[in-house]
């Protein structure tokens, strides 16, 4: 009997599965997959191949994806690099691969078509996407970095693609007042677990999409029975939530309740959510 594997993180289907799989999974037939760069903005990935389907998350421009089919409805079916999740999402937001030499590190940050902010933006891209820089140049006194399909950004506005960031919390505190978007995972909306994912990210710190996944996965687990023993960077997880220790009995979460990233008691988080149909607090895991 064939191992029963998580659909968000296997490239496994019943008719279909990557090459690597194969003598492991039952597939009707395996495949190599392509390497691809994602040149949306940002492209939601889907459990199916419809757009009336909830996002389960967001690749960002720059990010590269392995696709193993293509559909003539304009489907693509993928594993995307930065975490290994897998998914459907639109082939016309692919393109393909370029080695990606920047990020963008503010939380966004406009595409223009050339070195000039008077220019129509051509695309607006956020935190954590990553281009390729060719050339540098300034217009009336501001610095533009010059990317490979030829559009333009404010240079000040990224990082070299493997900048770390000392502290990743004040990554994630940058965030306040975004709004909450179940599977989001951009600046311009995003869930729980991506808030973590994007600013731990930052800091040179790759974990796992969902938060079921970091839950299990993240650093080291550590007690939860004294909220007043934890440091900043710690994680806490509820069932089906997560949400980042910023200071001494202070949270910081994209959440439901205020539908938006925000700091909380810790001490009135924890009582209002116990309440709740999430619970107590599952476990707390500190990062390296």
């Amino acid at each position: 009997m064939s191992q029963v594997l998580d659909r968000r993180r296997h490239p496994v289907r019943p008719d279909l599965a990557a090459i690597d799989y194969q003598g492991r999974a039952e597939a009707g037939r395996f495949v190599e997959g392509e390497v691809m760069r994602v040149t949306a903005d940002r492209l939601a990935i889907r459990p199916e191949p419809r757009a009336d389907r909830p996002i389960d998350t967001e690749a960002l421009r720059g990010e590269w994806i392995t696709v193993y089919e293509q559909t003539p409805e304009g489907w693509a079916w993928g594993q995307l690099d930065t975490d290994g999740y897998v998914g459907w999402l639109s082939s016309d937001g692919l393109g393909p691969v370029a080695a990606a030499t920047h990020r963008v590190r503010a939380l966004r940050t406009y595409r223009y078509p050339g070195p000039d902010l008077k220019l129509p933006p051509l695309g607006l891209l956020s935190i954590g996407s990553k281009v390729t820089v060719t050339g540098e140049t300034e217009t009336r006194g501001l610095g533009y970095a010059l990317l490979g399909d030829g559009s333009a950004v404010v240079a000040k506005h990224l990082v070299p693609v493997d900048a770390v960031e000392e502290d990743w919390v004040t990554v994630a505190e940058e965030f306040v007042g975004t709004p909450y978007l179940w599977g989001g995972r951009s600046s311009l909306g995003l869930d729980c677990s991506a808030l973590v994912q994007l600013a731990a990210q930052a800091g040179g710190i790759d974990l796992p999409r969902d938060s079921d996944m970091q839950e299990a996965e993240a650093g080291d687990e550590i007690p939860h029975d004294d909220p007043s023993a934890l440091q900043r960077g710690d994680l806490l997880f509820w069932k089906g939530h997560a949400g980042i220790v910023a200071g001494p009995n202070r949270l910081l979460h994209a959440n439901g309740h205020t539908m938006t990233v925000a700091f909380e008691d810790l001490d009135k988080a924890i009582e209002r959510i116990a309440a709740s149909e999430w619970g107590a607090i599952t476990r707390a895991r500190r990062l390296a």
